[in-house]
């Protein structure tokens, strides 16, 4: 990747098609950046900071966030694979517009506020994660775990393909919408019948 090796802060640059593979930045800074079709195959980004950065067409698979800060930060239209959040060392405001998310976790994070928007969350790990005020409008929830999971006031509108059992999760006021609500129900020992 074409960032100098002297040069630890970027603000306001805009990186397009970069391509890298094992490749690891330490320490770097980013403020008010863009990168467009970029990929980063296994990359580790190890004790980095993003503030109010923005990512489009993206590509991160088995991409380490050793360490790093992600702030008010945007994602559009990008794909993620086998990517452990928690290990980053701080988020706030993360957005996933329009992405694919797969084989990886938020479990145990504080997230609220996080926007998971019209993508395809597969088999995400949200265990234990503090997921209030989140917006997970649209998005397709198949093989994803939650459990003991916050979604106080979350917003799954449109969302699907959620296995969300609310004895084992804090789901007031949370939104969701027919038909997959009664999904919601598949944890009790009842009977639904079908009168239509």
């Amino acid at each position: 990747m074409d960032f100098a090796s002297t040069t630890n802060s970027f603000i306001g640059e805009e990186f397009s098609s970069l391509k890298g593979i094992n490749d690891k930045l330490v320490s770097k800074e980013f403020e008010q950046c863009t990168f467009k079709n970029c990929s980063f195959s296994e990359c580790t980004f190890s004790k980095c900071m993003f503030i109010d950065c923005v990512f489009e067409d993206c590509h991160f698979s088995l991409v380490k966030f050793t360490g790093s800060t992600f702030l008010e930060t945007v994602f559009k239209k990008s794909k993620f694979v086998g990517i452990d959040w928690s290990k980053t060392d701080s988020t706030r405001n993360l957005q996933f517009i329009d992405c694919e998310l797969a084989h990886s976790g938020f479990s145990f994070m504080k997230v609220p506020n996080l926007v998971l928007k019209n993508s395809i969350a597969k088999e995400v790990d949200f265990m234990e994660a503090d997921c209030s005020d989140a917006n997970f409008e649209g998005t397709d929830f198949e093989k994803s775990k939650f459990h003991q999971t916050n979604l106080t006031k979350a917003n799954f509108n449109n969302a699907f393909n959620y296995a969300i059992d609310f004895n084992n999760n804090t789901l007031k006021g949370a939104k969701f919408s027919m038909p997959e609500a009664v999904s919601l129900l598949r944890g009790l020992d009842i009977v639904l019948k079908d009168n239509f």
